[in-house]
């Protein structure tokens, strides 16, 4: 099986990149720079593509982020702090940002004569991004079924399961945990308060595995985890 990857950098998508590669189905590594603020985890998807002997495929779809306005992400918006289920998070959505990745995926696949398309999304997603949920998945395969009359399927092995799950998975395939780049702000490290940072330190500590990054808030995730679980409560 010939395998291409969409992969930002961040933990998720680099740890299917490894698992992968140990199935030795890795073919291609894809990753989109859409005018996203972080586009430092573009530097990390390059260097996972190189790590596992992988082609590497950096689209960029810049012209096109700058009409998907209204996100922290690629607006003038400051990225929200606090924990991913929190109502301020939505501004983190990209509208149609999973569906425009894969369709443009889906179709590098095809002229490569791949079998597959694999996307790191996972449980944790499901909170506020629509384009990350199962049903989402399953509807847009069969989309892509019938549109390249079956020649590649669509691979999300995470996408029922939390992020604690892929760190054990990254421990497993030895992942470099410290080369890969999560956190929304861009800065020279992880913030560690944004939604993202939050979600990475609290997925390490779920894991009971030591955590490598590099964060300038250290703390600030226990306040948010414990905050999200007292609304939880109510």
């Amino acid at each position: 099986m010939k395998t291409y990857l969409i992969c930002s950098g961040g933990l998720d998508s680099v740890t299917l990149a490894y698992r992968l590669a140990h199935e030795q189905s890795l073919k291609g590594v894809i990753s989109f720079d859409y005018g996203q603020r972080h586009k430092k985890e573009l530097v990390f998807a390059q260097k996972c593509a190189s790590r596992l002997g992988a082609d590497y495929y950096p689209i960029d779809i810049s012209a096109i982020g700058k009409n998907l306005s209204g996100s922290s992400l690629t607006d003038d918006i400051a990225v929200p702090d606090g924990y991913y289920a929190e109502e301020n998070m939505k501004s983190t959505v990209v509208p149609n940002r999973n569906a425009v990745f894969l369709s443009i995926a889906f179709a590098i696949a095809a002229a490569k004569h791949g079998d597959s398309v694999a996307i790191a999304v996972h449980g944790g997603d499901h909170f506020i991004y629509a384009d990350c949920r199962a049903d989402f998945i399953d509807a847009f395969n069969k989309m892509e079924q019938l549109s390249l009359e079956g020649q590649c399927q669509l691979l999300t092995p995470y996408v029922d399961q939390d992020k604690s799950e892929i760190v054990k998975d990254g421990v497993k395939y030895n992942v470099p945990f410290a080369d890969t780049w999560s956190c929304y702000k861009g800065g020279e490290h992880h913030c560690g308060r944004c939604g993202t940072c939050v979600e990475r330190r609290e997925a390490f500590a779920l894991a009971g595995v030591d955590d490598p990054t590099i964060y300038e808030d250290n703390s600030f995730w226990i306040e948010a985890v414990n905050r999200n679980k007292a609304k939880k409560l109510r």
